[in-house]
């Protein structure tokens, strides 16, 4: 081993013990109240008390819920300033979307950190009340039912777009406006503006306890502790459906390896910890336990499932 390559290891080390010694930004994309920004805030707990600094949480809704990500592609790439996405991040490469970055080539995935099921809803107006009284509504109706989403390319979006492909659904998919949260793009759905959508169970929780919402089944193979009385989609009429929501960490492009590693490891760590696990099962969600390159690859086949998706026909916006 040559003096430079040891100086080399020894100074990479020296900057992982020192990581992090100022706070630590956590990005997300769609609002106050929503899947991401409810884990960001629990994730951000831990690792503050893990690393005694502070981290802190930032909501960037808008743009279909691509701002917080191409917020986070332009910063630099020393590991302070992370995103905090859903599947959304892989899933809009898989529909080649234009953006002003690459949501694959631009970012590291760093870890991966939960999963859970959507809740497949519709607004109390409609007077559906089962994913069987939706496909004949569909069939009865002249023209296009629509469905609601947090932004194209989303979890929310490519789900329900494979789940009316499934259901042989002739639906419209009706995108977020420009600055809508997911707090408005459920409003949609309960004011019968879309008929239905997928929808973070926590998120969509209070409206479906008030009866605004109506819960036609949730898009896991097992049911959730949080809506008990909602079927799978499986069982309610779409056997072997299964499209989970999960969330994940990704830095900028060019952080270096072994911040990547560290910031990893640490996100490891801060879910086995008994402040998050007790989190975890309030929140109806499991840990997505990997390795940051399973992380990496995981990404990839995501990603590889929207562009099926879009190859089907099935991503209809108007």
């Amino acid at each position: 081993m040559t003096a430079d390559t040891k100086a080399s290891m020894t100074g990479a080390t020296v900057t992982t013990r020192a990581f992090p010694n100022r706070t630590v930004r956590l990005i997300e994309p769609f609002g106050a109240g929503g899947g991401p920004d409810i884990t960001a805030h629990a994730l951000a707990g831990e690792l503050s008390k893990l690393w005694h600094q502070a981290v802190t949480v930032e909501n960037r809704p808008g743009s279909g819920a691509t701002l917080a990500a191409a917020l986070v592609s332009k910063a630099a790439a020393d590991g302070y300033t992370l995103l905090v996405n859903t599947s959304a991040q892989a899933y809009s490469a898989g529909v080649g979307m234009r953006l002003g970055y690459d949501p694959l080539g631009d970012f590291s995935p760093v870890a991966s950190l939960t999963t859970q099921p959507y809740v497949f809803v519709t607004g109390r107006k409609t007077g559906i009340a089962t994913v069987h009284d939706l496909v004949a509504a569909a069939k009865k109706q002249r023209t296009r039912i629509t469905f609601g989403s947090t932004g194209i390319g989303t979890g929310s979006h490519i789900g329900a777009a494979e789940l009316s492909l499934e259901a042989g659904l002739n639906a419209a998919h009706v995108p977020p406006l420009p600055d809508d949260a997911i707090t408005e793009v459920l409003a949609h759905t309960i004011a019968g503006r879309t008929d239905y959508m997928l929808a973070p169970i926590p998120t969509a929780l209070p409206a479906i306890r008030k009866a605004d919402l109506i819960a036609l089944g949730v898009s896991t193979t097992t049911r959730s502790s949080l809506v008990p009385d909602a079927p799978t989609i499986a069982e309610a009429g779409l056997p072997g459906f299964d499209f989970p929501i999960w969330y994940g960490v990704w830095a900028p492009a060019g952080t270096p390896p072994e911040i990547v590693a560290k910031l990893s490891a640490d996100i490891t760590r801060a879910l086995a910890s008994p402040g998050l696990q007790s989190w975890m099962r309030d929140y109806g969600a499991n840990a997505l336990t990997m390795t940051q390159q399973e992380f990496v690859r995981f990404v990839g086949r995501e990603s590889e499932r929207a562009a099926r998706v879009v190859k089907a026909g099935s991503i209809i916006s108007r």
